[in-house]
């Protein structure tokens, strides 16, 4: 087209742009998602043919950003006036369209229609708002006022336009990406788009622990397997670990000597069982998830790895290993020592087990989520009953009691008493002299 361009957008800021996206990705991913979609609405503009190329930005410019483009501050209150003001401030007597920075797909030779005969021009997108507007002038009564953000933020500002008296030309209707499946959708039908490579990327490299907030908060169904793809069944049963405490649970909190830390607490059923009883008891876990669901029961959390500063180091009664949650780390023997530093001399460290007694599989494990995303390779260590005992002979610990219940396997230890050396019962010796 013969005229100006205008880019929409906001600097992609973590947290600030693509929230929606955040339902399966870090504010980061979701950032690094906005940029790539920016950089490649930025390079259809770059190649289209037009007079001149503004970016109305809310923010500040990046590497992101090609030669060729005039930056001007966006302002105004709602996106209503922004837009309104972007079309004032680029206007310079020729036809402008502007574009925002949500449809990545957008390519050059779409951009290249003629305006003879037309007033306006606007894009829909399937979600009921839309991708692009056209004025040969600008005219905020064309804007200002139109409800913005809606499934029918589309209709309104056709309306808006042919109440002006407009003649408006329409462009294909495309699909924007605020959504996970939005993404998805771009990233299978326009495989070669920077945003479609990246999204690729990250679907394949998930945080373990955004996969584990999303199954806490019931977003996905997240299974545990080895790097070989075979499920790990101790790790998948969510269902469990949200559950109330169950008969097995309380069997093993029996054992339990006051006050008790439950490393790994998950969202907080044993702490909260243990509570029940009177008997004092704090969660600790790396997902805030976790720390926040625990805390809602009315139990106490912290959040914080268990391999840093914790309170009550050496006076705790009880330090509880539930859910195969010695395989934290992928370390046993550094976890069992961790604990043994933890408790009083006479601790209890309660360790649940794998069922099968000669299991001893450190390998890592990789999250799978339901959504599609794959977690990078997470430490960790599945381990029965006899490579704990080895183990906990390495930690200097020992065994007091192991039983089963159920499917669920179970061992108590207890730090291993330093020998005192005894009195001589020898007569003392009388010393000698010169």
């Amino acid at each position: 087209m013969k005229g100006t361009l205008i880019v929409i957008a906001k600097e992609p800021v973590p947290g600030r742009v693509k929230t929606r996206l955040q339902s399966e990705f870090t504010a980061q991913e979701a950032a690094a998602l906005a940029r790539a979609s920016l950089v490649d609405t930025l390079g259809a503009v770059l190649a289209a043919r037009a007079s001149r190329r503004v970016l109305a930005l809310e923010g500040d410019p990046g590497p992101w950003l090609p030669a060729g483009f005039t930056v001007a501050g966006q302002r105004g209150d709602g996106l209503d006036e922004r837009i309104a003001a972007a079309f004032e401030d680029a206007y310079d007597g020729s036809p402008m369209l502007l574009v925002g920075m949500d449809t990545p797909q957008l390519r050059p030779e779409l951009l290249g229609f003629q305006w003879s005969g037309y007033d306006a021009v606007l894009g829909l997108t399937e979600d009921g708002g839309y991708w692009c507007l056209g004025l040969r002038t600008p005219d905020r009564r064309a804007l200002v006022g139109v409800p913005m953000s809606t499934d029918h933020t589309g209709r309104d500002q056709l309306q808006r336009l042919q109440d002006l008296g407009l003649r408006v030309l329409m462009l294909p209707t495309l699909r924007d990406m605020d959504t996970p499946r939005d993404a998805a959708y771009l990233a299978a039908e326009f495989p070669s788009l920077r945003v479609s490579r990246l999204y690729r990327r990250l679907q394949h490299a998930a945080h373990p622990g955004l996969l584990f907030e999303q199954a806490l908060g019931g977003t996905a169904r997240v299974v545990a397997t080895g790097i070989d793809g075979r499920t790990v069944p101790a790790l998948s049963e969510l269902d469990r670990w949200t559950a109330p405490a169950d008969e097995v649970d309380r069997l093993a909190l029996s054992r339990c000597e006051g006050p008790v830390l439950d490393i790994g607490c998950g969202p907080g059923r044993i702490v909260t069982a243990l509570a029940e009883r009177g008997i004092p008891a704090l969660g600790v876990d790396v997902s805030p998830r976790a720390v926040s669901l625990t805390t809602s029961r009315g139990a106490a959390a912290l959040h914080r790895p268990v391999q840093d500063r914790l309170p009550g180091e050496g006076r705790w009664g009880s330090v509880l290993l539930m859910d195969g949650n010695i395989g934290i780390g992928g370390d046993p023997v550094d976890l069992l020592r961790r604990c043994a530093e933890l408790v009083r001399p006479d601790g209890l460290v309660l360790v649940e087990v794998d069922p099968n007694d000669d299991l001893d599989d450190t390998a890592p494990i990789v999250l799978r989520s339901s959504t599609g995303r794959r977690s990078t390779p997470l430490p960790w260590a599945r381990v029965g009953t006899r490579a704990v005992l080895r183990y906990a002979r390495r930690a200097d610990l020992h065994p007091t009691e192991d039983w089963r219940a159920g499917h669920r396997a179970f061992l108590a230890l207890r730090r291993t008493p330093v020998p005192h050396p005894t009195p001589s019962t020898q007569p003392a010796q009388p010393a000698r002299t010169a």
